[in-house]
């Protein structure tokens, strides 16, 4: 079998990815497996049977992965996998593998709350907000090292960002909550992320196929981190509310021990949901695409008329360019998320042309935006906050004309999808680029003010 067969390779591909995500299973374990099942698919291809004839047969005849392949068929049926594939149950060995993992994260998720605990005890308020990241991401990242199995060689590129990080920001001069400050506390978790997904994708940043992956992570963990602070959010106005009745003040308790440690936990927690696939997010994120989507396009227009009803850029409050900009980052993470959400193989539908309108309409306030940022510049000169909202809207800016012109060239049947899922996938690391290069420049070259 050759890779001149797009169809079958994005079979493979998207079985590949299902499986990588449905179980604990080392990505060398995963390499191993797509040996093995590429070779069944060319056996059977020369022997007379068509390419998609030949993966079906070939995924039926891997016993090894009976209980992924039954919930493949289960979201696949269209596809004649509830003829072709067996139905299991799940071993005891895979249990006692679900417990193992789920020891791992209460120990992580604790080790975090730990660790945050003590920020609190030793580090001064602007230390708390510059070190957050610190205290927290290096466990997550540490769940997917040892999910992933990854080599000696990742486990120490691991710790290089984290270890320059926690030197940049606690040994630079920074001034008491100046604006460099600020921006290195909110730009070092950005970059940090990139560093777990180097531990998601178990050092395989190179692979498209895993950083689409990470991108459909990074959505589905949000959400279930969101869902995670909502019910616990409850949780603690209920019980404070229920102990208050008696008499009894409880909040010092809830500050000092139940918040740390829940929210710093909910970050390895929340991960480890998304691994599990407890199907929810699967089910609910076309869902939620179409439902903010839409959505999102109407607030990006009316924002648009807001921006012509104002006589000169100039006049456009510092604190709405903040709110747009937060707004665009929004509208990236839609993107993202609604790519990742989509079948690569269906054709162009109406949705797809609800996406263009989404991102042409942030590509032209993004354009606002920089004639905004550009005109405040040379009429009251440069910031730290000008200098680094400049450059993101550029960044932004790069992707969403190439979006659009990819987007637009799948509607018109002159692409595939799947030239936008690669674009999308590469261009990711130039924002975790940036965030890093914001931290490590701009404090120095504002003199940390």
């Amino acid at each position: 079998m050759t890779d001149t067969e797009p169809e079958l390779q994005a079979h493979i591909e998207q079985w590949r990815g299902y499986v990588q995500r449905h179980r604990a299973i080392s990505v060398a374990d995963v390499d191993e497996m797509e040996d093995h099942l590429r070779e069944q698919v060319s056996t059977l291809q020369r022997g007379g049977l068509t390419g998609d004839e030949a993966f079906l047969v070939a995924v039926k005849r891997m016993g090894s992965l009976d209980a992924i392949s039954r919930e493949f068929a289960r979201e696949h049926s269209e596809r004649l996998w509830k003829q072709l594939v067996l139905v299991p149950t799940e071993s005891e060995e895979a249990e006692r593998q679900g417990n193992r993992e789920l020891t791992v994260v209460l120990a992580l998720a604790v080790g975090a709350g730990l660790a945050v605990k003590a920020g609190f005890a030793l580090l001064s308020e602007s230390a708390i907000g510059l070190n957050i990241s610190l205290l927290i991401l290096p466990f997550l990242a540490a769940y997917f090292a040892w999910k992933r199995q990854v080599s000696a060689r990742v486990a120490a590129a691991l710790i290089v960002p984290f270890a320059l990080a926690a030197l940049v920001l606690n040994l630079y001069p920074f001034e008491r909550d100046s604006a460099t400050e600020v921006i290195a506390a909110i730009h070092a978790p950005i970059a940090l992320w990139f560093a777990v997904g180097l531990a998601y994708v178990g050092g395989d940043w190179r692979s498209d196929r895993r950083r689409m992956d990470f991108i459909r992570f990074t959505g589905e963990w949000f959400v279930y981190l969101t869902l995670l602070a909502l019910g616990g959010g409850v949780l603690i106005g209920l019980t404070a509310g229920a102990f208050g009745t008696l008499d009894i003040d409880i909040e010092p308790v809830l500050e000092d021990w139940v918040l740390p440690f829940g929210a710093a936990g909910a970050v390895v927690v929340a991960a480890w949901l998304v691994e599990a696939k407890q199907n929810v997010v699967e089910n609910i994120a076309p869902v939620l695409t179409r439902v903010f989507t839409p959505l999102t396009i109407l607030m990006l227009l009316a924002l648009l008329v807001a921006f012509a009803t104002t006589r000169s850029v100039l006049d456009v409050d510092r604190e709405l360019l903040i709110l747009m900009d937060l707004i665009l980052v929004l509208v990236l993470g839609l993107l993202l998320y609604t790519i990742s959400a989509r079948d690569p193989l269906a054709p162009p539908g109406f949705f797809d042309r609800v996406q263009l309108v989404l991102v042409v309409s942030a590509l032209a306030v993004d354009v606002v935006m920089l004639a905004a940022m550009l005109t405040r510049i040379a009429e009251f000169g440069s910031t730290p906050n000008k200098v680094v909202a400049l450059g993101m809207n550029v960044v932004l800016l790069v992707n969403l004309v190439w979006s659009m012109r990819l987007t637009f060239g799948f509607l018109r049947g002159t692409h595939r999808f799947a030239d936008l899922e690669r674009w999308q996938t590469r261009y990711v690391p130039v924002y975790g680029s940036w965030a890093a290069a914001v931290v490590l420049t701009i404090p120095p070259l504002f003199a940390f003010a």
